[in-house]
């Protein structure tokens, strides 16, 4: 696949979706394709299928068109699956994915199992929106395309900082800079902005995180009485594992939270010598090297030993 243009001849319906839960660069990345196909292409009927998106991102352009049910029944003539490794991970959008006529997944994870008819899958690129961007073409980039792509960049790098930064990474955020976009207060509005709420669920997070394996390895839990008592939910936990990452001397992070149903959503962050991203797929999930997810059962204390026994293994 060379670019998106080239996939869309003969199509008059469009689905984009991305996985559950979504994070920056899913929100970036599906809300720019859609622009794009809204700008570039007006005979289509472009249709954007989301989980409600975290308040953060509700300004970037054609997020208040975000479709969230999926109970009717449509077949599409494209689907374009983005940011997600697995069908599994796409909700309740998988079903218009099964029966689409044409379906294309767009994705950097490592974990992706290429569940698509054309599969555009760079583990090495930073981030999705880093794909679409080339998908769409430097030259179809409007200024909300822009914000979007920047936005996800952003996220999946942590503001530049992870080793998926490339060169040209910063060649392309350098490039959508350049088109006006407000770039530092996307990163401040985004990424480092936090409610009181969030700054004392994470104060508890690491006033209660422990050292494991001779202090190489730190984790935390956050339960749902500790969310009620703070009255967060668990899209305010963003960048709780990363601080617990930064710990000197810690090599690997662990953060759980419990879920409703009593499971555990586990994020796991690396420093260079633990592969998370194997680590998550012997627990059913995916993602990178360094940054994976996966869901556990059983308590805190028994999924942190077995967590802790894997990452001994590397």
């Amino acid at each position: 696949m060379k670019n998106f243009a080239s996939e869309l001849a003969g199509a008059k319906t469009v689905a984009v979706a991305g996985h559950i839960r979504p994070d920056g660069d899913c929100v970036g990345s599906c809300l720019a394709t859609y622009q794009f196909l809204k700008v570039r292409f007006p005979e289509i009927e472009a249709t954007l299928y989301l989980e409600p998106i975290p308040n953060i991102f509700k300004f970037l352009t054609g997020a208040e068109e975000i479709v969230h049910s999926c109970e009717e029944d449509k077949v599409y003539d494209v689907f374009i699956a983005q940011d997600c490794g697995d069908l599994g991970r796409l909700g309740g959008a998988a079903k218009y994915f099964q029966t689409a006529k044409k379906t294309i997944c767009v994705d950097h994870h490592i974990s992706n199992d290429q569940f698509a008819d054309e599969n555009y899958i760079f583990p090495e690129a930073s981030s999705t929106s880093e794909l679409v961007y080339g998908l769409i073409g430097e030259d179809q980039i409007t200024p909300e395309i822009a914000e979007c792509i920047y936005v996800g960049i952003v996220h999946d790098t942590g503001v530049f900082q992870y080793s998926c930064t490339s060169a040209k990474t910063m060649e392309i955020a350098g490039k959508l800079m350049d088109m006006g976009i407000d770039f530092t207060g996307i990163v401040d509005r985004t990424f480092y902005a936090k409610t009181f709420a969030q700054n004392q669920i994470m104060g508890k997070a690491l006033l209660s995180s422990r050292l494991f394996a001779d202090g190489t390895i730190i984790a935390s839990v956050v339960t749902m009485e500790d969310m009620r008592q703070y009255q967060v939910m668990p899209r305010h936990l963003d960048g709780i594992v990363n601080q617990l990452r930064v710990t000197k001397g810690v090599e690997a992070a662990v953060f759980l939270y419990e879920t409703e149903d009593g499971s555990y959503k586990v994020s796991a962050r690396s420093n260079g010598r633990i592969n998370v991203a194997e680590l998550a797929m012997a627990f059913g999930g995916g993602g990178h090297v360094r940054a994976a997810g996966f869901s556990m059962e059983g308590t805190p204390e028994e999924i942190i030993k077995r967590i802790v026994a894997e990452m001994e293994k590397q």
